[in-house]
This record gives C-alpha cells, sequence and structure tokens, in this order.
C-alpha cells in the first residue's frame, strides 16, 4: 500500500471559539469539535504527526464550552494510537509548553498526560524562557509543517503569517465559531479571491482556488464528507520546496557532472526518500513573477531547505547562497571534489562529492551529510534584547 502523502509531516490545528455564544452557537461548536476529531483520527491513519500546545482548558462562562480545541486532539490521539501505520516514525506529537502546563493541565487529562509525556510518541518543545504568547507561536510555527485554523482571532492570524513566511501551507476552515472578519473566516474570505488562494496553499491538480470552493462546507453535509474532502486537499498540497541553487551553464566544463549529480543522487534522497520538491529557477519554467531576480528571490525566501552546490563559482550562486544563510534557512553547501571554494565557505563545512563511484554509494555519503547538518545552528544566533 503506498504512502500518504502526509506520512511523517506535522499537522499544527489552531483556534478557537468566541466568548460570545450569539457568534458561536453551541450547536457549531460542537459540530466543529466532531469535525477536528474525525480529521485527527484520519490523519494518524494516514501517518502524521502533530503539533499541539500544552495548557490550561479554557471555558467559555456563558455555557462552559472549552474554547480552544488542544485537550480535544490529545485526547483523539492518545485514542487513534492503535491506529497509527506500520513504520510511522515517532515523535508522534510535539508538545509546546512553557513554565506553567505543569500546573495549569485540566484534572481529566492528568492521567492522559502523565501515560504520553515521559513516553516516545511525544517531544516536549519548552519555551519556559519565554512569556509571550507570540514567542510560543513561532515555537509551533518552526515545529508545524501544515497549519490548519478554524475560528480564533489575531493568534490565529499571527500563526497564519508566520506558517506563510516560511512558504507553509495554511488551511482555513469557514465554520462559524467566531465573528466572519477574525480568525481562521477571515482567512477562509481572503482564499476565495482567485488571485489571493495561492497565497495561502499550493496543490497539484486542482488550483488553490478551485480548493476553496470545494471546502466551503454547509451544515447539511456530512462530517464524514468534509473530512474526506479535508483529506484529498491535505494529500494534494505540494511537497515543502528544497531551492536548488547549482550551476546551469551548459558550456560550463563541471555541468555534467552537476547534472548527473543532481539526477542520480540529489533527486533520489531529496524527492524520493525525504519528500520535498526540488525547485530550480533557470527562466524555461512560467513566471510567477515580473523579473527572473524576483523570481528567484521570492521562490528562495519560501523555501523550506536551500541544497546549494558552488561547483563552477559563480558571483549569482554566492549572492543568493548568502541570501539563504542570512535567511536563516536550513541550507546544504555542496561541490565537486577538487572545486575551488573561497575560505569563508569551507569554515561553513559542506559535502564535497564525488563523480566517480557507484550511485547508491554516492546518496549514501549524500545522507549522511544530510543528517549532520541538521542539528548545525543558524551562523549568527538571534540575540533578542528583552525575554
Amino acid at each position: 500500500m503506498l504512502r500518504s502523502p502526509l506520512f511523517g509531516r506535522r499537522i499544527h490545528i489552531a483556534g478557537s471559539i468566541a466568548g460570545d455564544p450569539s457568534s458561536a452557537s453551541a450547536e457549531d461548536v460542537d459540530d466543529a469539535r466532531r469535525l477536528i476529531a474525525e480529521l485527527v483520527k484520519e490523519l494518524t491513519k494516514r501517518g502524521a504527526g502533530f503539533v499541539v500546545p500544552v495548557d490550561a482548558e479554557k471555558r467559555r462562562a456563558a455555557d462552559n464550552q472549552e474554547i480552544c480545541f488542544d485537550w480535544l486532539v490529545w485526547r483523539t490521539l492518545y485514542e487513534s494510537l492503535a491506529l497509527r501505520p506500520t513504520g510511522a516514525s515517532n515523535p508522534f506529537a510535539v508538545a509546546v509548553q512553557h513554565h506553567k502546563t505543569e500546573d495549569q493541565i485540566p484534572r481529566e487529562f492528568e492521567a492522559l498526560w502523565d501515560s504520553v509525556r515521559t513516553s516516545d510518541i511525544v517531544q516536549i518543545e519548552n519555551v519556559s524562557h519565554w512569556n509571550m504568547n507570540s514567542k510560543r507561536m513561532e515555537a509551533q510555527a518552526r515545529l508545524g509543517d501544515i497549519l490548519i485554523a478554524i475560528g480564533g482571532s489575531e493568534g490565529v492570524l499571527y500563526l497564519a503569517n508566520l506558517y506563510h513566511d516560511a512558504g507553509k501551507p495554511v488551511i482555513p476552515l469557514s465554520n462559524p465559531i467566531t465573528p466572519p472578519t477574525e480568525g481562521a473566516r477571515r482567512l477562509f474570505s481572503l482564499g476565495l479571491s482567485s488571485a489571493d488562494a495561492p497565497k495561502l496553499f499550493r496543490t497539484s491538480g486542482n488550483s488553490a482556488h478551485a480548493w476553496m470552493n470545494r471546502i466551503n462546507f454547509s451544515k447539511r453535509q456530512p462530517i464524514e464528507d468534509r473530512v474526506s474532502l479535508l483529506l484529498q486537499l491535505l494529500e494534494a498540497l505540494e511537497a515543502p520546496r528544497a531551492f536548488a541553487v547549482r550551476l546551469l551553464n551548459k558550456k560550463h566544463p563541471d555541468f555534467a557532472a552537476v547534472q548527473d549529480f543532481f539526477d542520480n543522487v540529489v533527486q533520489p534522497v531529496i524527492e524520493g526518500e525525504l519528500g520535498f520538491k526540488i525547485v530550480v529557477v533557470d527562466g524555461t519554467q512560467p513566471y510567477e513573477y515580473a523579473t527572473l531576480d524576483k523570481e528567484i528571490f521570492e521562490k528562495l525566501y519560501r523555501s523550506n531547505v536551500v541544497l546549494a552546490d558552488i561547483t563552477g563559482a559563480r558571483p549569482n550562486c554566492f549572492i543568493e547562497l548568502g541570501y539563504a544563510l542570512g535567511r536563516c534557512l536550513p541550507t546544504m553547501i555542496m561541490a565537486k571534489e577538487g572545486a575551488d571554494v573561497p575560505f569563508d565557505i569551507t569554515t561553513v563545512g559542506g559535502h564535497h562529492w564525488s563523480a566517480s563511484g557507484s550511485a547508491e554509494e554516492r546518496r549514501r555519503e549524500f545522507r549522511a551529510h544530510w543528517t549532520v547538518i541538521q542539528s548545525r545552528p543558524p551562523l549568527v544566533s538571534n540575540q533578542m534584547l528583552v525575554s
């Protein structure tokens, strides 16, 4: 059975209901919670992972309805463990918590939390040094791959901006659990414009705008039908981008070796094994922006990783490499063995690949370097004035 494109990707479900019951009826809140629970189960079956905050269970004063959905997600994950496919990797969920977490866990969820907090299925990301919601959201957005927004207000919009800025998809739902001008409903209205829908997400096949119209659900649609359509959309999302900085001049003496390296080593690992989509901008693709430079830097800016091969050292490749490092994007620096590499680049450390040897041996060396650089910090750390 083929793996789902969602296998191993971390889903972040964020949102809340309005405090005023006139903006979120009990019936609409119940409908939203059933949708989330069913969606989490189906995502679990497909091997997806999750990013879930750990916090208090705040309730609405008027009717004691839960305002947020985090503990609904935690409970559903716990109850769905047996649904995970063989080979699904851990952590199943990344728990983002702060210094007040243990004191705020609702009594009815203490046993659940105690059973998972020390297990392999949960990775705790502690942001105790921050006492600001914005910094905790930044950690959530860094760890998540796809944001699903439902309800909410300013916090959901802030998260959506963080995901968008990182080139990650934002899927807003239209559930009427907040005023139409707030949170996910505001994002959903944005996506109903054909010009703006691609800002939220990109898909293969149907356009983002077509998908937005398909998920403009009515209350008459059964929950299972809505979940089915959402899963189809999620599985149709473009893979995370790996922007390639590489030699493109076919007249260069190293072009054939670079092309062979990308065809037989880089692409099979990055796309075939790791699930990225390699993006190359050489002017032969349809333009999304007015100029080639704009095309390059827009796509580079919102890539998830950068593959910078500096064989045949060209000025433009160093500009793009410097931009990627300055943007603090995960960047793999590569060059053919024996290539002339500037001193400043040698101190960063890169993968010096061989143009000879078996493809599998070269892939093994590529994988090994990829693994090593996953823990490499950015060149300049983010030093805050006040924390």
